[in-house]
Protein backbone atom coordinates (compact mmCIF):
# COMPACT_ATOMS: atom_id res chain seq x y z
CA UNK A 1 0.00 0.00 0.00
CA UNK A 2 2.53 2.64 0.80
CA UNK A 3 4.70 1.56 -2.93
CA UNK A 4 1.09 2.24 -4.47
CA UNK A 5 0.16 5.77 -2.57
CA UNK A 6 3.63 7.24 -3.33
CA UNK A 7 3.80 5.97 -7.04
CA UNK A 8 0.06 7.77 -7.17
CA UNK A 9 1.11 10.77 -5.75
CA UNK A 10 4.53 10.98 -7.24
CA UNK A 11 5.41 13.93 -9.29
CA UNK A 12 7.78 14.26 -11.75
CA UNK A 13 10.08 17.63 -11.78
CA UNK A 14 12.27 19.27 -14.04
CA UNK A 15 15.76 19.92 -13.81
CA UNK A 16 16.51 23.32 -12.28
CA UNK A 17 16.95 25.76 -15.60
CA UNK A 18 19.23 28.18 -13.75
CA UNK A 19 22.26 27.45 -11.97
CA UNK A 20 22.03 31.18 -10.20
CA UNK A 21 19.82 29.80 -7.24
CA UNK A 22 20.05 26.23 -5.25
CA UNK A 23 16.85 24.70 -5.78
CA UNK A 24 15.43 21.26 -6.16
CA UNK A 25 17.52 19.11 -8.35
CA UNK A 26 20.57 21.66 -7.89
CA UNK A 27 23.87 19.77 -7.22
CA UNK A 28 25.46 22.12 -4.64
CA UNK A 29 29.30 22.32 -3.65
CA UNK A 30 29.73 24.18 -0.42
CA UNK A 31 32.19 24.19 2.31
CA UNK A 32 31.70 23.94 6.14
CA UNK A 33 33.72 26.31 9.14
CA UNK A 34 35.82 22.93 9.52
CA UNK A 35 37.47 23.30 6.20
CA UNK A 36 35.70 20.08 4.60
CA UNK A 37 34.21 20.86 0.89
CA UNK A 38 31.05 18.77 -0.04
CA UNK A 39 29.11 18.27 -3.19
CA UNK A 40 25.04 17.04 -2.69
CA UNK A 41 22.00 16.82 -4.83
CA UNK A 42 18.91 17.96 -3.30
CA UNK A 43 16.19 15.68 -4.07
CA UNK A 44 12.90 14.01 -3.38
CA UNK A 45 12.50 12.49 0.62
CA UNK A 46 12.38 8.94 -0.74
CA UNK A 47 15.73 9.55 -3.07
CA UNK A 48 17.84 10.92 -0.54
CA UNK A 49 20.93 8.90 0.15
CA UNK A 50 23.93 11.39 1.93
CA UNK A 51 26.44 8.44 1.19
CA UNK A 52 25.41 8.51 -2.64
CA UNK A 53 25.55 12.42 -3.00
CA UNK A 54 21.87 12.80 -2.37
CA UNK A 55 20.04 14.90 0.14
CA UNK A 56 16.54 15.63 0.68
CA UNK A 57 14.67 18.77 0.54
CA UNK A 58 13.77 19.00 3.63
CA UNK A 59 16.69 18.38 5.48
CA UNK A 60 18.11 20.98 7.32
CA UNK A 61 21.20 21.77 4.95
CA UNK A 62 19.14 21.70 2.06
CA UNK A 63 16.28 23.96 3.55
CA UNK A 64 19.25 26.42 4.42
CA UNK A 65 20.31 26.70 0.78
CA UNK A 66 16.89 27.14 -1.05
CA UNK A 67 16.94 30.36 -2.94
CA UNK A 68 20.67 30.75 -1.85
CA UNK A 69 24.03 32.06 -4.68
CA UNK A 70 27.06 31.32 -4.90
CA UNK A 71 28.86 32.90 -1.94
CA UNK A 72 26.61 32.96 0.36
CA UNK A 73 26.73 31.92 3.72
CA UNK A 74 23.94 30.24 5.48
CA UNK A 75 23.65 28.47 8.80
CA UNK A 76 22.62 25.18 9.51
CA UNK A 77 22.49 23.79 12.82
CA UNK A 78 25.36 25.77 15.35
CA UNK A 79 27.92 25.84 11.70
CA UNK A 80 28.26 28.20 9.06
CA UNK A 81 28.58 26.95 5.47
CA UNK A 82 29.49 28.88 2.37
CA UNK A 83 28.30 28.03 -1.40
CA UNK A 84 31.17 27.00 -3.74
CA UNK A 85 28.93 26.51 -6.71
CA UNK A 86 25.85 25.29 -8.11
CA UNK A 87 25.22 23.23 -11.08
Amino acid sequence: RYFSARLRTAQLVPSPTSTDTVAFGSTVTFSRGDGRVQTYRIVGEDEADPKAGSISFVSPVARSMMGKAVGDVVGSGQQELEIIAIA
